[in-house]
């Protein structure tokens, strides 16, 4: 298998070690749940602190994942040459830094904000240590993006109410969904390995199966999510195209080609995320 030469600039290796480009799939949620709590009209100052937190939480999380899967990654053909990417001392002062960046700009929210930080930080940093005793991994990582609106709300409100903990159950399961269908790739390392996995548990068929009904959890809970919320006809009519892009990403992902695989996991998954906050942005705002 030919070597991925690691890109000559630091901070692209940096960026790269993190996945930075798949931050658009929690975001746009926490953006959602922030522009409703706010009625359309966060204050610059909350809605940088969320983007600057969200940041810096994934960041944190990634850094967190990476160290964790170290060795292990190293054995896995996908993920061999990951550590070329940076340095493990770099990745241990990066991850003391980012999570301390976040609990500073969490408590400069407001007082609520700042004493959850601590578990936030917990529960982005549990989902990677799971795949050594559950093979419930992919819903545990659904946890962890779905504190984003959880978050957001709060950043906003001092409180949680309904709508945020309806928008992170669909969370939970757009996500478990989308990560069992990439979970596929690692199905014959994870059985070598003997790792905890629901794909190995499931096979395949089953693992895509079960994708699916994730995703119909997801769209009803989004649906349940624009009646809680008190969202209008804008909001709705986004509804047929989200759907049309989980339905892409299946018949994609039936393929079992790397090339469907990944265009499933990013491409659909994107565009998912980016129509839900256009919608409830254009519903708040038009």
């Amino acid at each position: 298998m030919p070597i991925d030469p690691a890109p000559p600039n630091a901070v692209s290796r940096f960026l790269r070690f993190i996945r930075f480009s798949h931050t658009i799939f929690a975001l746009p949620f926490a953006l959602g749940a922030l522009l409703v709590a706010a009625d359309g009209r966060p204050t610059v100052r909350t809605l940088v602190l969320v983007l600057v937190c969200m940041v810096l939480a994934r960041t944190a999380a990634m850094l967190f994942n990476r160290l964790s899967d170290w060795a292990l990654d190293q054995k896995n053909p996908r993920t061999a040459t990951r550590h070329l990417l940076l340095a493990k001392p770099v990745a241990w002062t990066l991850l003391a830094l980012s999570s301390a960046a976040f609990l500073v700009a969490s408590a400069a929210i407001n007082r609520m904000t700042a004493l959850l930080a601590p578990a936030a930080l917990a529960i982005i940093f549990f989902y990677s240590l799971t795949k050594r005793f559950t093979s419930a991994t992919h819903f545990f990582l659904g946890l962890a993006l779905a504190a984003a609106p959880a978050g957001a709300w709060i950043a906003q409100t001092g409180r949680l109410h309904l709508p945020p903990l309806v928008l992170g159950a669909g969370v939970i399961c757009w996500v478990a969904g989308f990560d069992l269908i990439y979970a596929t790739q690692d199905a014959d390392f994870d059985r070598r390995e003997g790792l905890h996995s629901l794909v190995v548990r499931l096979g395949i068929s089953g693992s895509l199966r079960l994708a699916q009904w994730l995703h119909l959890l997801m769209f009803a809970a989004l649906i349940t999510f624009g009646f809680t919320a008190k969202l209008g006809i804008i909001y709705y009519s986004a509804m047929p195209f989200i759907a049309g892009a989980l339905i892409y990403e299946h018949r994609s992902a039936r393929k079992l080609d790397l090339a469907g695989i990944n265009r499933a996991f990013f491409q659909s998954n994107a565009f998912v995320s980016a129509l839900f906050i256009v919608a409830v942005a254009a519903d708040r705002w038009l």
